[in-house]
């Protein structure tokens, strides 16, 4: 079965053409960071009016790609939401068109679900309940997975998402956008630099037991420390070590933690963020130490694409979760609240 995926939640305009939720014919991403980057991030209206003009382009180009056509598709996966609901709105529209002109049937996936795709493309093998961590621009979020549309929210942040507080502490030293794999870069050239004045920066864990994050304090101490400071590039280097370190430090804890309050045997990192080298060897040396399987899609999975989408479309669908034309975005659409049956 054959499932066309559509991703615009936020900044990339996406489409992809997925066989039996596993194989990706293909997987076509047209980025917008260029048109962003001079603001020093997204700005909305731009976003929606660039998913206006690529989502047709990039349909044509994901189903020629794939070597089938649109009559050949089984269902059509679309983010619903979370996002912004400018770029939303263009991604359901040109999917409802679709899935009506075509007699196709429709699925409205959440952008969470679909990181949860990008794992099962990654281990199709692995099996649920897990623990799933959820670390993007966007999202901040532990989840225990019993399964699809079961799902119990376990933690989240209570300000800025981790890649948000990335983007901002770049933005602060002056660092080009995206911040985040440019302060991962740049960490990891001073990993085992020695430290020259710049301070242990907070980490959060807020009151005991908490699986919740946040990310505003130690943003602050970033600001405080570099406020009128001047920023040589070795303190810029030792900078993005320490606010590196602190992030990752807190999130590897909480989904430990995480992964001993469920007893599970299986955790899912998904996001942007989740393809920070720190991170990912971080999570890789704490599932060693605790004897649990750790599973994180390449960094090409990890960042919005369509093929997650329609992965995990493919399995709401054969859930019997089909939506119908009167499909609407929501800008804020909580995983936790999905419906079984749509």
């Amino acid at each position: 079965m054959y499932i066309l995926g559509i991703e615009t939640s936020c900044d990339e305009t996406a489409a992809a053409v997925v066989k039996d939720g596993a194989v990706v014919l293909s997987n076509v991403v047209s980025s917008q960071i260029e048109l962003h980057r001079k603001w020093g991030g997204i700005v909305p209206e731009i976003a929606s009016r660039a998913h206006m003009e690529n989502i047709m382009p990039v349909l044509h180009e994901a189903l020629s790609a794939s070597g089938k056509r649109l009559s050949d598709m089984g269902a059509i996966a679309v983010t619903v939401g979370p996002g912004l609901i400018g770029a939303l709105l263009v991604g359901v529209s040109a999917a409802k068109a679709l899935a009506y002109s075509a007699h196709i049937p429709l699925v409205g996936v959440n952008h969470i679900e679909g990181h949860m795709g990008a794992a099962l493309l990654e281990a199709p093998d692995i099996s649920m309940p897990f623990v799933m961590l959820v670390v993007s621009g966007g999202h901040t979020h532990l989840y225990y997975v019993r399964g699809f549309r079961d799902y119990e929210k376990l933690g989240q942040t209570r300000d800025d998402a981790a890649g948000e507080a990335y983007d901002k502490v770049a933005k602060l030293m002056g660092l080009p956008y995206p911040g985040g794999p440019v302060i991962d870069r740049i960490a990891g050239e001073y990993v085992s630099a020695p430290v020259n004045g710049v301070p242990k920066f907070p980490r959060a864990y807020l009151e005991a037991g908490s699986l919740d994050f946040s990310f505003s304090g130690l943003k602050t101490a970033v600001l405080n420390y570099v406020r009128g400071r001047d920023m040589s590039d070795e303190t810029v280097g030792l900078v993005c070590r320490e606010f590196q370190d602190a992030a990752v430090e807190v999130l590897v804890k909480k989904s430990v933690q995480a992964m001993r309050n469920k007893d599970a045997g299986i955790l899912v990192a998904a996001g942007g963020v989740a393809s920070n080298s720190a991170l990912r060897s971080a999570l890789l040396d704490a599932s060693r130490e605790n004897d649990f399987r750790l599973v994180i899609p390449r960094p090409g999975f990890c960042t919005d694409n369509a093929a997650m989408v329609a992965a995990s479309g493919y399995r709401l669908f054969k859930l019997g979760a089909a939506s119908g034309l009167d499909l609407n975005p929501q800008a804020n659409l909580p995983m936790e609240k999905m419906k079984a049956g749509g």
